[in-house]
């Protein structure tokens, strides 16, 4: 009996890998910036039954497309300062509700339907799904400043390129 046991712990501790290795991940948009090539991606965690995972449904990593094109953890001041994210469950739109530190009153809506999962947005006062951020900013006394971000992505109901200019207050 204490062998059979023991076998299934064995057995267990080895299947916990594979069940981590299950999750799979899409990019839902990019942000691009004026000082390098350089982007963040958030991708959606799905898991291996095809659902955004509970746990962590959305990453964010620098793909340093102007060095070697390797992923990269952000650090923690970027995601206290610039690229984090915050994101809780919303059962009203069957996803997620998602606002970037960045440009907290740009509600961010993540959501799976059939294959895809997608980020929606307001652009213009019309919903759209959201393709990338592009921050333009310089280096300041303390730190970047942020001049402008423009917000792009493609009408929900007609497909149409829309584009949207911030400006920081």
């Amino acid at each position: 009996m204490k062998k059979a046991m023991w076998w299934f712990a064995v057995i267990a501790l080895l299947a916990a890998p594979a069940a981590a290795a299950q999750i799979k991940t899409l990019t839902l948009f990019i942000i691009e910036r004026n000082v390098n090539a350089n982007v963040v991606h958030y991708d959606a965690r799905l898991t291996a039954d095809g659902k955004l995972d509970s746990k962590e449904p959305v990453i964010a990593y620098w793909a340093l497309i102007a060095g070697d094109g390797r992923r990269e953890k952000l650090s923690w001041i970027e995601k206290k300062m610039a690229y984090g994210f915050t994101i809780k469950p919303n059962p009203s739109v069957n996803g997620y509700k998602m606002a970037l530190v960045a440009a907290p009153e740009k509600q961010i809506i993540v959501k799976k339907e059939k294959d895809a999962v997608h980020a929606e947005v307001v652009i213009n006062g019309r919903p759209a799904g959201l393709e990338k951020l592009h921050v333009h900013a310089s280096d300041g006394l303390t730190g970047p400043k942020v001049h402008y971000i423009e917000v792009y992505g493609k009408d929900l109901k007609t497909g149409e390129e829309l584009h949207e200019k911030m400006v920081p207050k």
